[in-house]
């Protein structure tokens, strides 16, 4: 009889090109020995090159999905993404209070890699005040950091962690794509500063999913009872390899091949 594997639930939107969203979360835990557990949030219009429109789930359906599955199946971790809506971050929070000793990975995407906007100000809002207080790793890109942070477009990491600890969240994961350099580097900061910091080639060309695939292989490692810097590092291992077996099916980037065979 097979051991049962680590569940996690990931708040998600829907992606119909499987690149990111809900549909890359399912597809990143699976791969990584993990159940997925699912909530939808929205709907996405959207190909490879950009996204189109959103429409977000009501909150009660929010409320309803979770608390359904999670009264049946316990989670051992879970991951948010595009959240929809302000009222869906409101939900959100309601529920994973409700779970204060289960670890939570949140994925604050506020725009598509093309710059479509994902998030309104409201939602925003909501993200900073009901969120990030629940989250046990944070993991922004730069740009996210900064705005996250309400900072300048050129202002310091290192400080934009601080004040997003600050507001609650235990650890951020700062992802450096967006800034210059052959090298991609990404830092963990806990509360008192920087704890580590992991340095990766720079590949060609443009990824679809990269974010979502990293914030989903760290909670399906701390499912898995690995330690917060063990976690991140694994999990960042892993989406550097799904990203150099990449492929290209549409027009626009290219998407993680999250079932990648070694090298």
């Amino acid at each position: 009889m097979s051991l049962q594997p680590p569940m996690v639930l990931a708040f998600a939107t829907s992606d119909p090109t499987g690149g990111a969203g809900l549909q890359a979360d399912l597809l990143t835990l699976a791969s990584l020995g993990c159940h997925p557990l699912s909530v939808l949030t929205a709907v996405s219009a959207q190909d490879t090159r950009g996204v189109e429109g959103l429409l977000a789930i009501e909150p009660e359906w929010i409320e309803r999905q979770a608390r359904l599955v999670l009264a049946d199946i316990p989670a051992a971790a879970f991951k948010v993404g595009v959240l929809g809506s302000a009222r869906n971050a409101q939900a959100i929070a309601t529920i994973l209070s409700a779970h204060p000793r289960t670890p939570v990975v949140l994925d604050p995407v506020l725009a598509s890699g093309r710059g479509d906007a994902l998030s309104d100000s409201e939602t925003i809002k909501a993200l900073r005040s009901a969120l990030l207080p629940l989250a046990t790793v944070l993991t922004p890109n730069s740009l996210e950091a900064r705005r996250l942070a309400q900072a300048a477009p050129d202002a310091d990491l290192a400080e934009c962690a601080r004040a997003l600890t600050k507001l609650g969240c235990k650890y951020v994961l700062v992802t450096g794509t967006h800034e210059s350099g052959a090298q991609v580097v990404n830092t963990l900061y806990g509360a008192g500063g920087a704890l580590r910091e992991d340095r990766w080639p720079r590949l060609a060309g443009e990824f679809h999913g990269s974010g979502c695939t990293l914030a989903s292989a760290l909670a399906a490692f701390l499912a898995r009872g690995l330690t917060v810097e063990d976690a991140a590092q694994r999990a960042q291992a892993y989406t550097w390899k799904t990203l150099e077996a990449g492929f290209r099916p549409g027009q626009g980037q290219h998407l993680p091949n999250r079932f990648f065979e070694p090298k």
